[in-house]
């Protein structure tokens, strides 16, 4: 039975940090086995991916908007991700939630996930006011 459950969201001015947590069960062979990401939803608008992490956390993956801005971290001893939000601005108020992706891959150096197709958990509400 997989079990997912996000937290750590809140509300937070322009400029703000914030940092998830997910912790997952029943995935693949074990948390240590699957890669993970963040995903975040805006009502209205497709779902897409923020970040995703390696099962070794050896590789990840950002979307632009958030480079630099964003790390994305695991603890695979307390099956436990994490996602760190600086200098948050308004049009990232979203839904965000932990999922494994469906695909990862490495291309040109770089690592890439896809969406997931399951999303376990609640999500977490961010609300970044300006």
């Amino acid at each position: 039975q997989v079990q997912v459950a996000e937290s750590g969201g809140g509300t937070v001015h322009a400029g703000g940090s914030l940092r998830l947590s997910c912790t997952a069960s029943g995935l693949g062979l074990g948390f240590a086995t699957v890669v993970m990401g963040w995903f975040r939803q805006v009502p209205g608008k497709e779902r897409e991916l923020v970040s995703c992490i390696s099962a070794d956390g050896d590789s990840t993956n950002y979307a632009d908007p958030v480079k630099g801005r964003f790390a994305i971290s695991r603890d695979n001893s307390k099956d436990t991700l994490y996602l760190q939000m600086n200098n948050l601005k308004p049009e990232e108020t979203a839904m965000y939630y932990c999922a494994q992706p469906s695909r990862s891959y490495y291309s040109g150096g770089a690592y890439y996930c896809g969406l997931a197709r399951h999303y376990w958990g609640q999500g977490t509400q961010v609300t970044v006011s300006s």
